[in-house]
């Protein structure tokens, strides 16, 4: 899953949201469900998100909506498998590959 969020230190919530294609509410239920995230609030309460935790975030996004785990599964498969984050790099690393060969394929064509 390839984010289209600039290099930054905070990322508020409507940015990761946009970012996911999900909505603001349900980015603020998987931080109630989830204890890994841990936005940054402000005084008034504004959150901001680290990198760190749209990492977690690309984790649950991986197994709730691309695999369709339950919560509770989700949760458990991120406490007792350490591998997620690996094989979700992976998948990512395959995606970029797939669409240059796309590219090349279809620079071939023309």
């Amino acid at each position: 899953m390839k984010l289209n969020l600039p290099d930054k230190l905070y990322y508020s919530i409507g940015e990761v949201a946009k970012a996911f294609d999900v909505n603001t509410s349900l980015i603020r239920y998987w931080e109630q469900e989830f204890p890994i995230i841990k936005p940054k609030k402000n005084k008034k309460g504004n959150r901001y998100f680290t990198p760190a935790d749209i990492e977690n975030l690309k984790m649950i996004y991986h197994l709730v909506k691309e695999k369709g785990y339950t919560l509770d599964g989700a949760r458990i498969a991120l406490t007792t498998n350490s591998k997620i984050s690996e094989t979700i790099t992976i998948i990512d690393r395959l995606e970029f590959i797939k669409a240059e060969l796309l590219k090349l394929k279809n620079s071939l064509n023309d």
